[in-house]
């Protein structure tokens, strides 16, 4: 009997550290270049007001505990870093059939542009989800991504106050319908998967 519950208490703690071992290494998301980080944000703003769900911004990792991505300041390289200390957190999308090399290069030919606060297509200035549209390819060298309607409406189907004022204040109609993207949309495609939060 002795023999017996020896035999059986080894097989419980190996099972129990492999649990560990593969919990561990499940929590521990290995990021790939040309990985998209989507910023979850902890509240409603104007973005997640007219898109479905809570993402906010899409940044592309580059290696090296870097990324690109466009924000207010621009085209810009940021220490990996600064997206752990950000309110919210990051969530880690892989791209099929992605050409990492071509596309992160052609994102990084795109630093130093403005951004496009106004979201319109067929400019010099650069959105954060635009910079993605612009850079992936495949490995046929074919563009991963196509644009979308623009969409500055809520669930209602009204244009909200922000975007009528916001627009407004340029002297502009909102471009609601003309071609662009948004975070939260390609977060859905289906070449995008999502592999875990980023640690």
């Amino acid at each position: 009997m002795e023999s017996i519950s020896k035999t059986a208490r080894r097989s419980f703690a190996k099972s129990s550290f492999a649990a560990v071992i593969l919990s561990i290494l499940s929590s521990c998301q290995t990021l790939k270049t040309g990985d998209l980080l989507f910023h979850v944000a902890e509240s409603g703003n104007a973005i997640t007001d007219v898109t479905s769900g809570m993402i906010d911004h899409v940044a592309v990792y580059l290696g090296n505990d870097s990324v690109v991505e466009a924000v207010g300041r621009g085209v810009v390289i940021t220490p990996l870093d600064s997206l752990r200390k950000q309110k919210g957190h990051y969530v880690i999308g892989r791209v099929s059939n992605l050409n990492a090399k071509a596309s992160t290069e052609q994102a990084l030919s795109f630093v130093g542009r403005s951004y496009d606060w106004l979201y319109l297509p067929d400019n010099d200035d650069i959105y954060c989800s635009e910079l993605v549209l612009l850079s992936y390819i495949d490995r046929n060298g074919k563009p991963l991504f196509t644009p979308i309607p623009m969409s500055f409406h809520d669930a209602s189907g009204r244009i909200t106050d922000y975007w009528t004022k916001f627009y407004a204040r340029h002297q502009m109609e909102v471009p609601e319908g003309l071609p662009g993207s948004n975070p939260s949309e390609l977060s859905r495609r289906p070449i995008v998967h999502m592999k875990g939060r980023l640690k």
